[in-house]
């Protein structure tokens, strides 16, 4: 794993420009973000082509990228919120990747879809915040995630608590926290932007897909090795979808699927397309502690 290099925390009056890099989105969850933002004491900036639509996307692949790109080089910027996910980062990644992303980084902020950015900045050494967008977002402060979403933009170092499961297994692991949304980052493997790699704590979410297709990912990741090689793995939520003939659930697939090995598993983390997100920051060292006390955290170090 290259060196890591972390964005610089935000301080009053920063810019924290407003990009949809994938699906187009509804105004009034931009503008509920952007006041939320500017009540941190941030100048929020809504980008060209933000509030635009292009079918299922909010512009052209030109003109998302031309959003992205002028956010990501702009130096009074200091982090891009992506306003949500859907699909079409795929379509802009290999011209984001030309740009001098480590000369002035930049946080990159969001879920979904958005893992594909968390990959790319990964690829180039970047810190990024897999994390709520707009629509929790303009929700402000009183939403527990959204408040340390603002801490982490801050310079802040979480660390989280959360219940144990019946299927956790113990133990405590010290590594590279990298992950997201399972079926883009699988789209990744063997690319440039391929984060679902050995020696690493994966965190993995989903939506809307079938146990069957998720298996199959699984599947690939312990036949090409990466899955009996992470040093931990987060179970986050996996939502909208059907019990099948073969399990109930995803949690019993997944369980089943890493039996022969040994690394900690926490599953039911609160990540993914849920109320409760909790901000996760990309490329960060963080220790996993999977307890049989009930008791599970994740916390992130300084360096």
């Amino acid at each position: 794993m290259k060196n890591i290099t972390f964005p610089r925390p935000l301080k009053k009056g920063d810019k924290i420009a407003i990009c949809s890099p994938a699906g187009y989105i509804a105004k009034e969850k931009v503008e509920g973000a952007v006041r939320q933002l500017r009540r941190q004491g941030w100048e929020p900036v809504v980008m060209p082509h933000a509030l635009g639509r292009w079918g299922h996307y909010s512009g052209t692949p030109e003109e998302r990228y031309s959003d992205m790109a002028a956010a990501l080089t702009d130096p009074e910027v200091r982090a891009v919120l992506c306003s949500r996910g859907g699909y079409g980062v795929v379509h802009i990644m290999d011209d984001l990747a030309k740009l001098p992303l480590a000369d002035d980084p930049k946080w990159v902020i969001g879920f979904s879809d958005i893992s594909a950015l968390h990959a790319l900045m990964a690829s180039k050494g970047i810190a990024s915040i897999h994390s709520p967008m707009a629509a929790q977002i303009m929700k402000g402060e009183s939403d527990v995630d959204t408040a340390s979403l603002f801490g982490i933009l801050r310079g802040d170092r979480p660390a989280y608590v959360f219940p144990g499961h019946d299927y956790d297994r113990y133990g405590i692991a010290t590594g590279t926290l990298l992950g997201g949304n399972l079926a883009v980052l699988a789209e990744l493997i063997n690319t440039p932007y391929d984060i679902l790699r050995p020696d690493t704590i994966l965190f993995l979410e989903d939506v809307s897909e079938p146990i069957y297709k998720i298996e199959r990912i699984f599947y690939q990741l312990r036949l090409s090795g990466v899955l009996g090689k992470v040093r931990g793995l987060i179970v986050g939520q996996f939502t909208d979808y059907k019990p099948d003939d073969n399990y109930a659930d995803m949690e019993t697939m997944i369980r089943d699927l890493v039996a022969p090995y040994s690394y900690p598993v926490a599953f039911n983390v609160p990540c993914g397309h849920v109320d409760h997100n909790i901000p996760l920051i990309e490329s960060a060292k963080v220790t996993l502690k999977v307890s049989p006390s009930g008791s599970n955290s994740i916390i992130f170090h300084r360096s």
